[in-house]
């Protein structure tokens, strides 16, 4: 695996905070050498080593990362709490706390369902709107590491997970993030 200069400066950096590099993560400390299980290794560190951005942008927001992520989810319609909570992988006392938070902030209201009042679905404001979209916007930007690949490899990898992802079923998707 070639890397560019400041990859491996990054990577020289993380090995200095006690982290395994991308090649010794997962599948590497598993001694895993199939190529499935070192791409999917790849994608992994890929994101964590990215969780310093997503908490970065969230603190430019004042909002949690569970909370920027609530706030993508309510982006695609109105959102049952238990819905919300399957979609975080939270129990649903956690996501009253994160909502709480949202609604606090005005950007997210609790309204009655239509032919249920007793269910209260979960609203975007026109506030919590505008918010997902500029976070929307930020977190589409890729990260150094994707963008400064070549316009051919940065469409070859779009479509080689683009095939990967036609294998996954919409049951393996949570209904809040598959949208209604």
């Amino acid at each position: 695996m070639e890397m560019s200069g400041s990859e491996g400066e990054a990577n020289r950096g993380e090995a200095e905070r006690g982290w395994p590099s991308p090649k010794h993560w997962l599948a590497g400390e598993a001694g895993r050498t199939d190529p499935g299980s070192e791409a999917w290794s790849l994608m992994h560190w890929m994101m964590v080593s990215n969780k310093r951005r997503l908490v970065a942008t969230g603190g430019e927001f004042e909002l949690a990362p569970q909370q920027m992520i609530a706030l993508r989810i309510l982006g695609g319609g109105p959102q049952k709490m238990s819905d919300l909570a399957n979609a975080l992988f939270c129990d649903n006392s956690n996501v009253t706390g994160i909502v709480d938070r949202l609604v606090e902030r005005g950007l997210v209201r609790r309204e009655a369902a239509e032919g249920d009042r007793r269910v209260k679905l979960l609203v975007l404001t026109e506030g919590g709107e505008r918010m997902r979209a500029e976070i929307t916007k930020r977190m589409a930007e890729p990260p150094p590491a994707i963008a400064s690949l070549s316009e051919k490899d940065q469409r070859d990898l779009r479509d080689i997970l683009n095939r990967a992802l036609e294998s996954v079923s919409d049951a393996d998707v949570p209904e809040a993030v598959a949208g209604p």
